[in-house]
């Protein structure tokens, strides 16, 4: 992520980059599911958090979306150890380094990362680590239906995921959903904005009850984040 709106490291959590605890967070958001989120600075704006899951399969451990440094994805499998649990996959909802920068070090560890065909050639043209397996089309299924994942069309960026999580209502919304704090779509470097509501949409006819929504950057929510978002795109 390149840039974002000015003054967004205010909104994030609240905190200024005094304030800010810049070390790698974990905590417990629902039932086997846990928010870790990373922190980077970035020019002009100060530290700014990531957000990514763990979501805990019968003492089994999938990532969504890497830390934003290898030095935090180390941290992270170190706590996932920790709590006698064995990372059995990675998965990256789309290219940028807020979601990709541990896929190196996950696949020198022998970690399983995945990301979509899509992100695999955008990653693969920029020289980028690339992850160790490939999925395809639209809608895809793995660990007996315990995760979703869903590419319900371009907008933040052309390969943009989400992941839903059907027993705890959860969608990962990634960088596609904006928290309810920001009064921008914030980087639009490499979005469609002409489709982005459209994308929203999808998401709301396929996925129609959501308890919680986890954005990319910013505080979770619920399904109003959606909402919210399409009015972002509308006043952009």
């Amino acid at each position: 992520m390149k840039l974002l709106l000015p003054l967004l490291f205010f909104l994030l959590n609240g905190c200024t980059s005094k304030d800010i605890d810049r070390s790698l967070q974990i905590k417990a958001i629902d039932e086997d599911v846990y928010l870790h989120t990373s922190f980077k600075i970035i020019e002009g704006y100060g530290w700014v958090g990531s957000n990514g899951l763990v979501v805990v399969i019968n003492q089994q451990a999938v990532i969504i979306d890497t830390p934003w440094s290898e030095q935090d994805t180390a941290e992270l499998l170190s706590w996932i150890a920790a709590q006698n649990l064995t990372v059995v996959a990675s998965i990256s909802t789309h290219f940028h380094d807020d979601r990709t920068a541990g896929i190196g070090l996950l696949n020198a560890k022998s970690v399983p990362t995945y990301t979509s065909l899509f992100t695999d050639e955008i990653l693969t043209s920029k020289g980028l680590p690339t992850a160790s397996h490939v999925f395809t089309g639209d809608h895809v299924l793995m660990f007996n239906e315990r995760l979703e994942i869903y590419y319900p069309g371009e907008g933040h960026s052309s390969d943009n995921l989400v992941v839903w999580l059907p027993h705890n209502q959860l969608l990962f919304g990634g960088c596609l959903v904006r928290p309810l704090a920001w009064q921008s779509l914030g980087f639009t470097g490499d979005a469609n904005v002409a489709q982005w509501a459209d994308s929203i949409n999808n998401i709301q006819s396929k996925f129609p009850v959501i308890d919680k929504v986890v954005p990319g950057h910013g505080e979770m929510g619920d399904a109003a984040i959606l909402s919210h978002t399409i009015d972002l795109v509308g006043k952009h």
